[in-house]
């Protein structure tokens, strides 16, 4: 957890370094507007000379002529680029070398390594695969959501560092949580639990909750995004947020998509292989438990948000709103569904 938190606090240092360059940025183009159109100014005078025009003079008040001279003609292509750079568009800035971001993700690879040798001594010191509890759950929970994060930063094609301090902060929070309220010594599994079914059911389970906490993250950052790109036009400290050096909306939105079909697909098998278990080993595919009853609420939640968005066209602030609200019935079925509801998948070990 001290690695976890170093890792977390230089994810948070890159997110305050982009901030100050994205102000630095955008103050630079907002002071390259004036003198780019002086300088096309200046251009579309001299250009007349430089064709062998003789410039035209300035026209008098009550001229001869009666006619005033025309405005100088602006570059647009000068102007036009400091424009949009003002917009609130990203800053073309490489975060590639930041070294607090290189920092960030060596503390999150150590502290990954750290968390997988202590979930593979529990399992040692248990004589079993170690997710028996809600604290063995819960530490194997969050090695997994871990592992998604950095396998997605092998893999993925845009560059995802900045989830970090989400990532790591929600790994922190629950591993403290299930550090100080759930911790207990290793016990003999119960008759129930001693199958070939709780290595395969309750893997796949933590593989989904990592790619949906993955998305969880995702979609919050999305909305923060859209908020952003929905006033940066007026408010130009937005315009200076960390958020403009990040991917927009759109695309956020389009990352979360896929990791949540990924954990999607995940659940349903794990909602398909909890009913073979429960057959093995009660004689019933489905019984109404509230564990059961809850993996499928969660099921339904992100069937609706794939549906959704993939037929009924919600995108944007929607989308994202299902997806957290799905995460936040996973959460729900690993506490208090755990913690207060009895049944005959009562195996918080508490």
């Amino acid at each position: 957890m001290a690695v976890y938190a170093i890792a977390f606090i230089a994810y948070a240092i890159d997110l305050a370094r982009r901030s100050a360059a994205s102000a630095q940025a955008t103050d630079a183009a907002a002071a390259a507007v004036p003198e780019n159109a002086a300088a096309a100014d200046a251009a579309s005078v001299r250009e007349p000379v430089l064709h062998g025009a003789s410039a035209p003079a300035p026209a008098a008040a009550g001229s001869a002529g009666g006619t005033t001279a025309a405005p100088p003609r602006v570059g647009r292509g000068a102007v036009g680029r400091a424009g949009r750079n003002g917009a609130g568009a990203a800053p073309s800035v490489d975060y590639g070398r930041s070294p607090s971001l290189r920092v960030a993700v060596a503390m999150t690879v150590i502290a990954w390594a750290l968390h997988l040798a202590a979930t593979v001594l529990r399992g040692f010191a248990a004589g079993r695969v170690p997710w028996a509890n809600m604290y063995e759950f819960a530490l194997t929970g969050t090695l997994v959501i871990t592992s998604v994060f950095l396998l997605v930063l092998l893999i993925a094609k845009t560059d995802l560092r900045f989830l970090g301090t989400f990532v790591t902060g929600l790994v922190l929070v629950l591993l403290g949580v299930a550090t100080v309220n759930f911790y207990v010594s290793v016990v003999p599994l119960p008759p129930a639990l001693q199958s070939v079914w709780l290595v395969i059911h309750v893997f796949v389970a933590t593989s989904a909750v990592g790619f949906f906490a993955l998305g969880f993250a995702l979609s919050v950052v999305q909305l923060m995004q859209s908020r952003r790109e929905a006033v940066a036009a007026t408010a130009d400290s937005l315009k200076k947020s960390f958020l403009a050096t990040l991917p927009d909306s759109t695309a956020l939105e389009n990352l979360a998509y896929r990791v949540n079909i990924v954990g999607f697909i995940l659940w349903t098998f794990t909602l398909m292989a909890g009913a073979i278990w429960a057959e093995k080993a009660w004689g019933r595919y489905w019984g109404w438990d509230t564990k059961e009853v809850w993996t499928f609420i969660i099921w339904v939640v992100y069937a609706g948000y794939i549906h959704a968005r993939a037929t009924r066209g919600w995108r944007g602030s929607r989308s994202a709103w299902l997806a957290i609200i799905g995460f936040s019935a996973v959460l729900f079925n690993f506490t208090v569904v755990n913690l207060f509801f009895k049944g005959l998948h009562a195996y918080s070990g508490l």
